[in-house]
């Protein structure tokens, strides 16, 4: 492994199942950090902002800040504002995460006048009206942005459907290709690059999902590492398009490969 400098690290499944901390993952990000390696959260949640993820956090005891957490909604906000600038947007997605989408015009799904669909993370408010107003805004012209393609996450109940079983849906009906903006799509990667000022021979990736966390990380040049826990399936392993550069239990014996790494 090439000499690491920052980790990146997605939250849902890897530190936390249902916001509640997983097993020694609270010392071993101490751990981290105290090495002296830089530290983004990056995670594909779209129930919540930076600033509340940044709360929950801290308050199961984890060392993190808003600004250590890079989210696909605050991704996406910045993506619009460069590709659709003053464009009307309508966004389905389950939580409030209007803070982190400042600057983007939003009007609701029932406007007759609107440019772009925004798709964030599933709920119950992804009924067939929302949807089916989605589907005929797309029909007249609109672009789909999705903030992710995840098909489902872990929740203390198991796992629950995501947004990306939608979004299949509605580009298929509407003939069309939705713009993702959150991971795997290689701009998320590069955005916390650029927030911890190392390139990504330097960077590692800790995900549970195989495809839109690690394997999507290496193909942008970051050393993936893969993680028993959270919505990890030993099928999807099999299964998956590519190989992780390594596999370990769970968060808490990344403190132990980064040491071995540092060593080779």
């Amino acid at each position: 492994m090439a000499s690491v400098r920052a980790v990146l690290i997605d939250i849902d499944g890897v530190l936390t199942v249902s916001w509640a901390p997983l097993p020694r993952a609270v010392a071993a990000l101490r751990e981290v950090r105290e090495a002296g390696f830089g530290v983004a959260l990056v995670t594909n949640t779209t129930s919540r902002t930076r600033a509340s993820i940044a709360a929950v956090l801290e308050g199961a005891g984890f060392p993190v800040r808003a600004e250590d957490i890079l989210t696909a909604p605050a991704v996406t906000a910045s993506y619009l504002a460069d590709h659709c600038p003053g464009a009307r947007c309508t966004l389905l997605n389950s939580g409030d995460i209007a803070e982190d989408l400042a600057g983007v015009t939003l009007v609701g799904g029932e406007a007759e006048d609107v440019d772009v669909v925004v798709l964030g993370g599933a709920g119950p408010e992804f009924g067939y009206t929302a949807l089916n107003h989605a589907f005929g805004h797309l029909q007249r012209g609109a672009r789909l942005v999705a903030m992710h393609r995840n098909l489902y996450w872990r929740t203390e109940d198991g796992l629950q459907l995501d947004a990306g079983a939608f979004l299949a849906g509605l580009e298929r009906a509407a003939r069309t290709e939705a713009e993702v903006t959150g991971k795997p799509s290689p701009a998320f990667f590069e955005a916390a690059l650029a927030r911890l000022g190392v390139g990504a021979d330097e960077a590692l990736m800790v995900g549970d999902d195989i495809e839109s966390d690690v394997l999507a990380a290496q193909r942008a040049g970051l050393t993936g590492v893969l993680v028993k826990t959270g919505k990890y399936l030993p099928e999807t392993h099999r299964s998956a398009s590519g190989t992780p550069d390594h596999v370990i239990e769970s968060f808490a014996d990344l403190p132990a490969l980064l040491g071995a790494s540092a060593q080779q």
